[in-house]
């Protein structure tokens, strides 16, 4: 594989660098402030690079992110780095030890909120993609920058936005820039989630009259949520995770002296390939209709299913994963394959057929905490791997 990009990766990581602090200086926490200014930061450079880019927008026409488009100048798939540029709030400012919005680098870490997720990774990607403009006629297919907003709140607009473009070619896969030095995220569990409404006649607390309330037939049913039996990991798939059920929401009542007649549950679910979605509705229906015979009241609960995504899981020899853990094999690397826990954004890339990684970078503390930073003295080495991924990727 052509090695043949300059400057090197030691120098290259300066710039890279250069730009993250600015991204961190930009506060873009998801749904408070606004995306206008760290949007820009990374308009001015691409522009100043002559990087082709363009905004993206939901459908109710907001800004959700910047893309990135280097085609090739050979017929061959796309293939697609994502960073957010959003990110998590920042908690109890006073407990920081450092402003969130600091971007100083102290003791070889960089400081900040979006240091590790994912303001340098998106600094990391803007980088390959200026590498590869020299050469692009060579390459095959084509490399996609998408830099997204509205990823920190759940919605993932700029992924969303970028699927829906008519204008973007569609990627064969996608290597999303979240952190961690040990391991390449391959795969996560899905989710189903649901909210629940439970009802029970309202009352004075203080009645003679044995009503049983709202929040004690709530409180039954978290108990029966709670002792569901699920499955372990199942063997056959290869899929190392369980399935895991959490009422993560208790919303009812006011005051002291009225029983309230309604109370609001959030139920999450994370599914595996052999307990899939149906599977989890099925759990959560069994444990309500339990709820309802055992104690029993004037209006059903009622079950509102709210999202659902596929689990996925790709093998090392499956794209874009081999290309990524082949190249950390030749930097040297000893990294894993890891199936994640939580779910993440290749969720939502998987129920579209996308294949995705997620998760591959430098190492870090304090992501969506306290005191966020990311260690710098690795980001040689990440860059090195990505560029070779990529170019493994489009050189094929």
């Amino acid at each position: 594989m052509s090695e043949n990009l300059r400057p090197p990766a030691e120098a290259r990581t300066a710039s890279v660098v250069s730009l993250a602090q600015a991204l961190i200086r930009c506060p873009s926490r998801a749904g408070i402030d606004g995306y206008g200014p760290v949007l820009g930061v990374l308009e001015d450079w691409l522009a100043a690079h002559a990087l082709p880019h363009r905004l993206l927008r939901d459908g109710a026409g907001s800004v959700v992110g910047l893309l990135v488009e280097i085609p090739g100048g050979r017929p061959g798939p796309w293939w697609t780095l994502d960073a957010c540029v959003d990110t998590a709030p920042y908690g109890d400012e006073t407990a920081w030890s450092f402003p969130p919005a600091s971007g100083d680098i102290v003791d070889g870490w960089l400081l900040g909120r979006g240091a590790a997720d994912s303001k340098l990774a998106a600094a990391l990607f803007c980088h390959i993609a200026a590498d590869l403009v020299p050469r692009a006629e060579t390459l095959r297919g084509g490399l996609a920058v998408l830099l997204d907003v509205d990823e920190h709140t759940g919605g993932f607009g700029g992924a969303r936005a970028y699927l829906s473009d008519p204008h973007a070619v569609r990627p064969a896969g996608v290597m999303i820039g979240y952190p961690g030095f040990d391991e390449v995220v391959v795969g996560g569990r899905g989710l189903w989630r649901a909210s629940i409404t439970v009802h029970a006649p309202s009352g004075h607390s203080g009645s003679s009259k044995a009503v049983v309330g709202a929040i004690s037939r709530a409180a039954h049913l978290v108990r029966l949520l709670d002792s569901a039996e699920l499955p372990g990991p199942d063997g056959d798939s290869g899929f190392p995770l369980s399935p895991k059920l959490s009422v993560t929401a208790f919303h009812g009542g006011q005051g002291f002296s009225v029983t309230p007649d309604r109370v609001d549950l959030n139920v999450d679910v994370r599914t595996t390939p052999a307990f899939d979605a149906a599977d989890a509705e099925t759990v959560v229906r069994e444990a309500v209709g339990a709820l309802d015979a055992e104690l029993p009241a004037p209006a059903s609960t009622e079950v509102h299913s709210v999202a659902s995504w596929p689990p996925f899981r790709l093998s090392g020899a499956e794209q874009p994963a081999a290309a990524l853990l082949n190249a950390a094999a030749e930097a040297g690397l000893a990294v894993k394959a890891k199936t994640a826990g939580p779910s993440n954004i290749g969720n939502l890339l998987a129920g579209e057929g996308i294949a995705a990684t997620a998760g591959f970078g430098v190492p870090y503390e304090g992501l969506h905490g306290t005191d966020e930073r990311a260690r710098l003295a690795d980001l040689p080495t990440v860059y090195t791997v990505y560029r070779r991924a990529v170019l493994s990727l489009l050189d094929g």
